[in-house]
């Protein structure tokens, strides 16, 4: 066959081909927009994420209770502490000076006190003697009546009898005075429970914990950061000396936009994803709590719509999303850290704003309680010391 006669058989037309491919596309393009649209409706809609989430926790200042001069430093940045670790240790000398004194005190106090006890005693004693007297008076009293009114002895006489009768009894009423204003400091309780005893042994107690306060130990179990306090610096309670910042107890504030909060409710769950782990670590958590303002309304010059030009901005709501603790032992995050957040809403059971109370504290710490036992016992050994 010559190259002519196959130029001449006909070939398919290109344009239908393309035709057909396109139509395929297309066909893919609409089942694929189906496919999303269907999966949009019955899961993504109920769904609300944002990357506007940064983990939070609590951040414990330590302050000391008691002023004075910085002697040691025991902690840096970074380092790790536990409940109760000394973290500042302060110059005790004037501490316990002051507690030397309150002991001192103390004991002058008891010994006072114990006077006064004795003198109670001998007040009644002496009110004895003093009615003793008066009935003796008395009695030469009604003697010489007889023989004054018979005229067998002077006037003179007679009246120095009254007179010593007068004499007698107001000496009587003198000491039943003394009785009764000693008496009254007293009120017959015992030594240890007299006003300036118990005064005396709250100084003692004052003077002790102001003595313990010189060690300041820390509250929480964490992390320090932010240490401002330097050796041989003059601090005072007011001063913030670093903060402890716990690993546990953490939580994300993710700012929703107020047009992703109509079906967002306490108790929904909640996926975490951290800048720091990336999708390999994937945190489970729940809503917790909505808060009462958006950050504009909270901030330090909240925006005043009604002056000037006003242009509409979308706020956004603070969410708080507890985290699961078990997760942040394993994979442990750190206060300020960026995060997105996804949150079903699927479920909304739950309440929009919280209706219950807590029933108990939310944070607590015993760490800085000190027990007045030792100090007790050395009080009441002061008290029995010095009693006589």
């Amino acid at each position: 066959m010559s190259a002519h006669a196959e130029a001449q058989i006909p070939q398919p037309p290109k344009k239908s081909k393309r035709k057909g491919a396109l139509l395929l596309l297309t066909l893919i393009f609409i089942i694929l927009a189906v496919a999303y649209g269907v999966w949009w409706y019955l899961v993504l809609r109920h769904y609300q994420e944002t990357d506007d989430a940064y983990v939070a926790g609590n951040q414990v200042q330590i302050m000391s209770q008691v002023a004075g001069s910085v002697t040691k430093v025991w902690v840096d940045d970074t380092d790790f502490v536990k409940q109760g670790d000394v973290l500042v240790t302060l110059d005790a000398t004037d501490a316990q000076q002051a507690f030397e004194k309150a002991k001192t005190q103390l004991a002058s106090s008891v010994r006072q006190t114990r006077q006064l006890i004795i003198n109670n005693k001998q007040y009644q004693a002496n009110i004895e003697v003093k009615r003793t007297a008066l009935s003796q008076a008395q009695s030469d009293l009604r003697r010489r009546v007889p023989l004054g009114n018979a005229n067998l002895i002077g006037r003179e006489e007679l009246q120095h009898s009254r007179d010593a009768v007068a004499s007698a009894q107001a000496q009587l009423d003198v000491a039943v005075q003394q009785y009764n204003a000693n008496q009254a400091m007293i009120l017959g309780t015992r030594l240890e429970e007299q006003p300036a005893v118990q005064q005396a042994a709250t100084e003692v107690r004052n003077a002790w914990l102001a003595l313990q306060r010189t060690r300041i130990v820390s509250p929480m179990t964490g992390y320090v950061s932010r240490r401002a306090v330097q050796v041989g610096a003059q601090i005072g309670t007011t001063s913030s000396l670093m903060a402890i910042v716990p690993s546990t107890n953490l939580w994300v504030d993710a700012n929703f936009k107020e047009t992703q909060l109509a079906h967002m409710r306490i108790g929904q769950s909640a996926t975490v994803i951290s800048d720091i782990y990336g999708d390999d670590v994937k945190y489970t958590g729940k809503v917790v709590g909505l808060d009462m303002g958006t950050g504009s309304a909270f901030s330090l010059l909240p925006a005043q719509n009604a002056t000037g030009n006003w242009i509409k901005v979308v706020q956004r709501l603070p969410v708080r999303i507890e985290l699961d603790q078990k997760q942040l032992e394993q994979h442990p995050l750190r206060i300020g850290l960026s995060t997105l957040v996804k949150v079903d809403t699927r479920n909304r059971d739950g309440q929009v704003l919280a209706n219950q109370q807590r029933q108990s504290a939310a944070y607590t710490s015993d760490a800085r309680e000190i027990k007045l036992d030792p100090v007790n016992k050395l009080i009441n050994d002061i008290i029995r010391a010095n009693e006589g």
